[in-house]
């Protein structure tokens, strides 16, 4: 199978790879980055019709490819990319949070939701159900530690910012570049914890298999 990867933030890239080797290593990746998406995400506030139109650009790239599926991992473009999916059906076109949200909500009622990108948490909570609790928590400056190429920074940041969220059944981390710090914030709040790569891996070839 050839998987297309879309991201907007380089960070995501090794994260979904990592996955990938662990739970799908059959799979052959091709990864599509557009960095410059989150930057005029963050600029301009709110997701807009060009910006539609660039996501569905990628999608009829990645399908041109001979791509089996796409799976985009940027945690702040559900819109967009609903868009590319509705036009390639029935090719799986999944975003990047939706196996995640599916597996908190089997889980817990009060979730914790975890970003390290602003735009992310006025994105993502609409895409759980009003049967659940959502907790928002900003770790605020975690991902300017990232760009900077501090990884143990953006971890020390994210795993405080996750002490906020002890009273939540479990904690999703809503940015795929989050995932390497998952473990160490399941150790500081005694808390499950769920990452946005190893759920979607895990969906991507369960659909891909049964189709």
């Amino acid at each position: 199978m050839r998987i297309t990867l879309i991201h907007a933030l380089k960070h995501s890239i090794v994260p979904i790879e990592a996955s990938f080797a662990r739970h799908w290593p059959e799979a052959r990746l091709m990864n599509l980055l557009d960095d410059s998406l989150s930057a005029d995400l963050a600029r301009d506030g709110k997701l807009t019709d060009r910006m539609t139109e660039r996501f569905l650009a990628m999608g009829r790239y990645a399908a041109s490819t001979g791509a089996d599926g796409i799976l985009f991992t940027c945690s702040a473009f559900g819109p967009c990319i609903e868009a590319v999916a509705r036009a390639h059906a029935p090719m799986p076109v999944l975003k990047p949070n939706e196996a995640m949200i599916e597996q908190a909500v089997a889980r817990g009622k009060r979730i914790g939701l975890l970003s390290t990108f602003p735009p992310t948490l006025v994105s993502m909570p609409p895409e759980f159900p009003s049967s659940v609790t959502l907790v928002p928590k900003l770790a605020e400056g975690a991902l300017a530690a990232l760009d900077r190429g501090d990884r143990a920074e953006h971890d020390r940041i994210v795993v405080e910012a996750s002490k906020a969220l002890r009273d939540c059944d479990l904690i999703a981390l809503a940015q795929y570049s989050m995932a390497p710090a998952a473990q160490r914030v399941a150790e500081i709040t005694g808390r499950e914890v769920l990452t946005t790569p190893d759920s979607a891996v895990k969906k991507l070839k369960a659909m891909l298999e049964a189709a």
